[in-house]
């Protein structure tokens, strides 16, 4: 308890707080390692070298809203007809393997784009080894393909580009490519290394094509893997299903999977029941970068976990309470911080931080790539500073993301973060700046990076309303009838108007009224009139913020 611990007798306790309690009250500890357990966490590739051999690529299709991604994924899919029975539905597992006969195999990962993708790296999953980037041949490059580009390069994962819907009229492949060329995938058409594929998901025109590059892709790459050891594998979706209980679609990354064999996944454990491909055929194994389904474990795994084949249930046990009692810990002492300003100048000293990596959100593509190249210009010998996505709009579950995966900051300029988001960040300890001037971020980091951050002023929200008709009135403008949401309302305070995530006033009330009695507070739940002093386009829909400026003490 003095140690700020409360644990009953059977509670396991971890290594630290051990040791700490064993010194407190004399007692001498002499550690001794559980190699069995020690050996499969960290499933060493050591001593896999000398039998490691060649296994197919794992590829993610990315890209923005309606370019095609599930269209050209069915057009791959059928591409398989040697694994086709006539009428037999393919079932949706999340990934599945293509046999290209004479030519080899991809197994592909069916993930939701961007996010999917991105959450299970910010697990610590890296299961992708190439990504398809698909960018409809009459839109062009959109926002979320920039941040599909954005994500791949973080992931370090080589690009190829599929150009679709080349069957139409209104196609135009050399925009396109123009459009990446901006972004730094120049295509080899032109000079560059970036392989673009015109492809049409709907005649299939082009599609053996990019199986044939990500083949050649794959074989430029060399990937390995030891099929002669115990299975590990990555959990890419789970599910509580009716008749089987669990089911986890796993893609395995070296050794072989049995059928029957005794595999931990998190905090879980079992023996596999029954193990299935994408084409619902039951599996006796399943070798490296093969996607299969398995059924057998006692819980639903989360995505981006490891899954361990073990050699029996002693050892099994073992391992998830040890897991257990991570998470636990995990749980007692809240969301692992990430980089953050405050933390910047002594992991700067220590030598051990090398890169500030920085996401950009702004209010206009002027003020982002203003605010990103003056941050940039701060990179000194000892830090440098690179801002790995930059966009326009509010601050979304996307960027909280990539900033987790990463251990980045984010900076929001004239912008606010929408709440799942503030959720998200809280819970991964990401932590998110907000400016209203370029020159107050620029400083506050070159500030955070030579140690001499000042007393941070910290704003606090103390009420949220919304704007839900408007009034016009000849003697005070434009009135707002709203609903407070969240907190109370303070006729004194500070507030700001935003509408679509982005800041579009700040300043003070001109009027703040219940009824038709002018009122200092407005507490939740209730309405009222608002006017904004000097601003009058006020619209159905808007949120109204007040909020308070505290000053804390920067803490270095």
């Amino acid at each position: 308890m003095g140690l700020g611990i409360f644990a009953n007798v059977n509670q396991l306790l971890n290594e630290e707080i051990v040791f700490a309690l064993a010194e407190a009250i004399g007692v001498a500890i002499a550690k001794e390692e559980d190699e069995v357990v020690e050996k499969i966490q960290k499933a060493t590739s050591e001593e896999d070298a000398a039998k490691e051999k060649l296994r197919p690529p794992v590829v993610t299709l990315m890209g923005h809203v309606d370019h095609g991604k599930t269209s050209l994924l069915d057009s791959i899919r059928s591409t398989d007809v040697a694994g086709r029975e006539k009428g037999f539905i393919t079932q949706h597992i999340g990934a599945y393997s293509v046999d290209i006969p004479g030519k080899g195999h991809v197994t592909f990962l069916d993930t939701p784009g961007h996010e999917a993708f991105t959450a299970m790296r910010a697990r610590g999953a890296d299961v992708t080894d190439i990504v398809v980037l698909v960018v409809a041949g009459d839109d062009g490059v959109m926002p979320q393909t920039i941040e599909a580009i954005h994500h791949a390069r973080e992931a370090k994962c080589p690009i190829i580009v599929a150009i679709n819907k080349c069957d139409l009229p209104a196609a135009n492949p050399q925009q396109v490519m123009s459009g990446l060329q901006k972004h730094d995938l120049m295509p080899e058409e032109w000079g560059g290394k970036t392989i673009c594929v015109k492809v049409s998901a709907k005649t299939g025109k082009g599609v053996p094509e990019l199986l044939e590059m990500l083949l050649l892709q794959s074989e430029v790459m060399e990937l390995k893997a030891n099929p002669d050891c115990p299975a590990v594998g990555t959990v890419v979706e789970s599910h509580l299903s009716k008749g089987s209980g669990p089911v986890a679609t796993v893609i395995v990354r070296k050794g072989t999977l049995h059928h029957g064999d005794m595999v931990v996944a998190g905090p879980y454990m079992g023996r596999v029941r029954v193990m299935k491909n994408d084409k619902g055929k039951t599996l006796q194994k399943a070798g490296p970068a093969y996607a299969v389904e398995l059924s057998g474990l006692n819980g639903v795994p989360e995505a981006g976990e490891k899954l361990y084949a073990v050699e029996d249930e002693k050892t099994a046990k073992r391992i998830t309470e040890q897991r257990m009692l991570e998470i636990r810990e995990r749980q007692m002492r809240g969301a692992t911080r990430h980089m953050s300003l405050e933390s910047l100048y002594s992991k700067i000293s220590e030598g051990i931080f090398k890169e500030l990596k920085l996401i950009v959100k702004g209010d206009t593509q002027g003020s982002v790539e203003a605010l990103a190249q003056s941050l940039e210009k701060l990179s000194t010998d000892k830090c440098r500073l690179h801002v790995i996505h930059g966009a326009v709009g509010g601050i979304n579950e996307s960027d909280v993301m990539l900033a987790a995966a990463s251990d980045a900051l984010v900076i929001g300029f004239h912008v606010k973060a929408d709440p799942k988001a503030m959720t998200m960040a809280e819970k991964e300890g990401v932590d998110i700046r907000f400016y209203g001037i370029i020159y107050d971020a620029v400083e506050k980091i070159r500030k955070a990076m030579e140690g001499i951050l000042e007393p941070e002023l910290e704003e606090v929200a103390e009420g949220k309303a919304q704007i839900r008709q408007i009034f016009k009135s000849s003697k005070v403008g434009t009135i707002g009838g709203a609903r407070v949401v969240k907190g109370r309302l303070l006729r004194q305070r500070n507030v700001r108007l935003v509408r679509n995530n982005v800041v579009v006033f700040e300043g003070k009330f001109s009027s703040l009224k219940h009824f038709k009695d002018d009122v200092k507070e407005v507490a939740e739940g209730h309405e009222c009139g608002i006017s904004l002093a000097g601003f009058n386009d006020l619209r159905e829909g808007d949120i109204v913020e007040t909020y308070r400026i505290d000053k804390i003490a920067a803490t270095l």
